[in-house]
């Protein structure tokens, strides 16, 4: 039965860096929110319409094949608490996994936008996210994007049975990996 852990929160919070030092600890496979957003827009361009579509038949059918073949694993995203659609998708796949016998984790960061905005320049996250090398372009994309949505949840509105929220403004990526072991007994 696989697992699946979510890590979320805003652009340029560490999800990646965060899901890539927990993954070193407890050998789950990954894939962060960009895996399936680079090469969507690698084959049809930023924010087509088969951009889009791709990305997410990308995204589901490696769910669905760590599910057939039993692989546990973590899944860095974005969500919109005022976005219904961006909200739905979550239970989809809280859903998908706990209905195969796997557990669903749900893990939110928060960091303060001065955090953010100099961890969006990180040459680790330039490596890995080409769509944000243009860090003029990248930085004006966060503030527009907070400015549309809210990226963390309110206190309480997040009710899945293993949930945590974890402020790693002042954390590095290895206590914030080791407080989600902890907190879920994932060792």
């Amino acid at each position: 039965m696989a697992n699946l852990i979510i890590i979320s929160g805003p652009q340029a919070v560490g999800k990646m860096t965060v899901a890539e030092n927990l993954k070193e600890k407890i050998g789950y496979s990954l894939m962060v929110n960009h895996d399936s957003i680079e090469v969507s827009d690698k084959i049809f361009g930023k924010k087509t319409d088969a951009q889009r579509e791709l990305n997410v038949l990308i995204r589901d059918d490696t769910f669905n094949v760590a599910i057939k073949y039993d692989k546990n694993i973590i899944f860095t995203c974005v969500v919109a608490y005022d976005d219904k659609k961006s909200i739905n998708y979550v239970y989809k796949l809280k859903d998908l996994f706990e209905k195969a016998g796997g557990k669903f984790y749900f893990v939110e960061l928060e960091a303060d936008l001065k955090t953010r905005l100099e961890r969006n320049k990180t040459p680790h996250r330039l490596e890995a996210k080409p769509s944000k090398r243009d860090i003029e372009w990248a930085e004006k994309d966060i503030l527009k994007t907070m400015e549309k949505y809210r990226l963390n949840s309110n206190k309480g509105e997040i009710d899945f049975e293993n949930y945590i929220r974890i402020n790693n403004t002042n954390l590095l990526p290895d206590e914030v990996s080791d407080m989600i072991i902890e907190k879920f007994k994932l060792l």
